[in-house]
């Protein structure tokens, strides 16, 4: 077996484990972020903030042992848009209230029959790539030309002056630590098991693109959990597959759905949703859309920026996972805020 191929099969597994613990802990951080707000349910946004403190300890603990460089990955950036990130960060973070989900909640539940997340999926796939290299492509480069800065680091460690590790230690275990102390989530092992087990993927995800995938003349990107430019991808790679080869975010993609299929059967699950009305439609498809647009501006989603940029401390990603985060709020409370109907 190449090492592409070992990429491509160790990423298929990843998503299968991502798709299952998703699907049966409903690991999601709108739910998170809705509950807290609205109900005062802490256990979801809890686990989400678990994710990210393993995700830290995980990503710069094979940082310090020399097993990967997060130099390497697409967050070191050593410029950043004021405009565009912050921007796509709260679009994504809107339109990920208008769908009910970001993508890969979209995924999982797809694979639970939530046909309403299909068209989410379509819309975001093409979104993204008109984003990337289509229609939008040229208003986002000159949005972005005008309006980037020169950062005195990439990432948080370098800024203050501590060690990755160092740092790792202090935010990730501040994290773990305010995850715990809730008596709910110490209660429910589905939630604190899935924050584990979603965040530990993440630095899985450094190891095999950064490891495995390691050749001296063809190497692999390296690149961790995100579901932005992958879900794009895997829709053109079911449109022009033949000539092409498969990527770990296309494979770590259909793991995902194939995951959360196979756990919706054996919890017996699994039931075809479809929208309650035009309207309803509208809304999920607006709400792709924008996910897409303000994901590929943004650099990543709230997987991609909000555990996976963030267990580099890549302070792109803070940007962006802060317009995120606002994003969903103005979606849940405020002006702005959705109707639930």
């Amino acid at each position: 077996m190449s090492h592409t191929e070992l990429v491509v099969w160790t990423g298929l597994a990843i998503g299968l484990v991502f798709g299952a613990v998703g699907q049966l802990s409903g690991f999601c951080l709108l739910r998170g972020l809705s509950n807290a707000t609205t109900l005062g349910d802490t256990r979801k946004l809890r686990a989400f903030v678990l994710a990210m403190g393993v995700a830290l300890l995980g990503s710069q603990g094979l940082a310090a042992a020399n097993l990967v460089s997060l130099d390497a990955s697409l967050y070191a950036t050593p410029t950043l848009s004021w405009l565009a990130v912050p921007l796509g960060g709260l679009l994504f973070g809107y339109g990920m209230a208008l769908a009910n989900g970001c993508g890969a909640r979209a995924l999982v539940l797809l694979g639970g029959g939530n046909l309403r997340s299909f068209v989410v999926l379509v819309c975001l796939g093409l979104a993204a790539y008109m984003g990337l290299s289509g229609l939008l492509a040229p208003l986002r480069l000159w949005l972005e030309s005008g309006t980037t800065l020169t950062l005195p680091t990439p990432d948080l460690p370098r800024l203050i002056g501590l060690p990755g590790w160092l740092l790792a230690l202090v935010v990730g275990g501040g994290l773990a630590a305010w995850a715990f102390a809730g008596r709910d989530f110490r209660a429910s092992p589905r939630d604190w098991l899935g924050g584990l087990a979603i965040g530990t993927l993440v630095p899985a995800s450094w190891y095999t693109t950064g490891v495995l995938g390691f050749d001296d003349f063809e190497p692999v990107r390296l690149a961790s959990l995100t579901f932005v430019a992958p879900i794009g991808e895997s829709l053109q790679y079911l449109m022009l597959s033949t000539g092409t080869r498969l990527g770990f975010g296309v494979s770590v993609v259909g793991g995902v759905l194939l995951g959360a299929l196979a756990m919706a059967v054996a919890r017996r699950d699994f039931e075809l949703r479809a929208f309650d009305s035009p309207a309803h439609m509208l809304r999920s498809m607006a709400g792709g859309a924008l996910m897409g647009t303000g994901g590929v501006m943004a650099l990543g989603c709230s997987i991609g920026q909000g555990l996976s940029g963030f267990s580099t401390l890549s302070l792109t990603s803070f940007v962006a996972l802060a317009g995120i985060v606002l994003g969903a709020r103005m979606g849940i409370r405020g002006p702005l805020a959705l109707s639930k109907t």
